[in-house]
């Protein structure tokens, strides 16, 4: 399909181009799984290679490089639309972006359905965690800065996390900024949003006979670098909320409460940079 000027686009597409209220793209299939928009062409290629269709893509005249070029020849079944600068803005709704848009179906709703009376989900979300090959396991509880969740996957997909559940209250891992700051890694991760609490999620894994450790302040906690975390089978790690931190709830959920140490004067870390020291002091030799 040739490369179409943006004036040939109907205007329905350019209108989810411009939405500017991801949860309206996200929904607007409903029941069904939403939509999601991709940056750059790394992010677009990462998505289709995970399995994702996509539905159009939008490129900046100004960024008809070498890897535009070569989106449009491994994608030609997919529409492509082109835009001078200025007119691509307008149309993306963000003053900066990396030169191309691509409008992809979502595998599963962004939302799931609230658990039933006895806290059980209507879809199983520890489906990808169940297998014994899935051995460090990343759970965010109430992690709801997108830039946090995309620095999250990336050190995950660096640092062999072989899985990734939020709980209730995290942000969408397909929001666009956290695709944009997780440069496509969250392609990389399996992944699911479980509507749980980080207490039911800790309960959950126990079952499947995953050792949990939360990451807090504690007098009882032991040192990431502690032998037995490493050693560990199969692990889950828990990382909460920016703020607040692990609810005390899911701290005494958990089989041990683990700690970074620090200097005095500092308490804590940034959850994304906790999270790249624990999952490397945590990973299985």
């Amino acid at each position: 399909m040739p490369l179409l000027p943006f004036q040939e686009a109907p205007s329905e597409l350019l209108s989810l181009f411009h939405t500017e209220k991801e949860s309206i793209l996200a929904r607007c299939l409903e029941p069904e799984p939403g939509l999601f928009i991709a940056e750059s062409a790394k992010v677009t290629v990462r998505a289709a290679d995970a399995g994702y269709s996509m539905k159009a893509m939008l490129i900046d005249d100004a960024q008809l490089n070498r890897e535009a070029q070569e989106l449009l020849s491994r994608f030609p079944e997919v529409p492509a639309y082109h835009a001078p600068t200025r007119e691509y803005l307008e149309i993306s709704g963000y003053p900066m972006t990396r030169g191309v848009l691509s409008l992809f179906r979502r595998k599963q709703r962004s939302r799931p359905d609230p658990p039933d009376r006895a806290g059980r989900a209507k879809e199983d979300p520890f489906s990808l965690v169940s297998s014994g090959s899935c051995r460090r396991i990343a759970v965010l509880e109430e992690v709801s800065n997108p830039a946090n969740i995309g620095a999250i996957f990336r050190n995950a997909a660096a640092l062999g996390i072989d899985a990734v559940l939020l709980s209730a209250g995290c942000c969408d891992p397909l929001a666009r900024r956290c695709l944009r700051v997780s440069m496509g890694c969250i392609f990389q991760v399996p992944w699911s949003m479980t509507g749980l609490s980080g207490a039911q999620i800790a309960e959950n894994l126990k079952r499947l006979g995953i050792r949990t450790a939360a990451m807090a302040l504690s007098a009882d906690s032991v040192p990431v670098s502690d032998p037995s975390l490493k050693e560990a089978l199969r692990l889950a790690v828990f990382l909460g909320n920016e703020g607040n931190g692990l609810p005390a709830k899911t701290i005494g959920s958990c089989d041990l409460v683990v700690r970074i140490p620090m200097r005095d004067g500092v308490d804590s870390l940034n959850v994304a940079a906790a999270s790249a020291v624990t999952f490397w002091e945590t990973r299985r030799s």
